[in-house]
């Protein structure tokens, strides 16, 4: 297995794996996520291949995309209560279904903490559903801990 920058020729793969994430999404919060949606397009994908500071990561494998990273480089500065710092933020991360448990998302992980600590980050930062029990599972697995909690009150 791969880990590297996504291609373009990476966004079939990248595709079907953000549908993936809509489909658990939606069956945990069929309140808030619509049936069949994904986070981005194709085109909105290209584009973003082309910002340094906000890399895809793709664990491939005989050419097929196992998993994807969407990160973005997020710099707090002059804030007058937080201090001055850069957060490498995990925007999505999906390892496609049929791949879970065998590492994969873990070898991912641990390629965009190793490319954080050298772009100088302090930290890495993500936002996960309570509702998706394996997702907060693994990454507790992996050592992050709650950071801070979205409370909801549904009228």
């Amino acid at each position: 297995m791969e880990i590297r920058f996504a291609a373009p020729r990476d966004i079939p793969g990248i595709i079907d794996l953000l549908k993936q994430v809509g489909q658990v999404h939606h069956l945990g919060r069929p309140d808030i996520f619509r049936a069949g949606a994904q986070k981005y397009n194709a085109e909105q994908v290209l584009a973003m291949l082309d910002k340094p500071a906000d890399p895809i990561f793709v664990a491939v494998e005989e050419g097929r995309v196992l998993g994807y990273c969407f990160c973005q480089m997020k710099t707090h500065a002059g804030d007058p209560v937080i201090a001055d710092h850069t957060t490498c933020y995990i925007d999505d991360l999906c390892v496609d279904e049929n791949c879970r448990g065998k590492g994969v998302g873990k070898t991912l992980y641990e390629a965009v903490c190793n490319y954080a600590k050298a772009q100088g980050c302090y930290s890495i930062t993500l936002n996960v559903w309570s509702c998706n029990e394996s997702a907060m599972g693994f990454y507790e697995k992996l050592g992050l801990k709650p950071q801070k909690v979205g409370m909801e009150n549904i009228l």
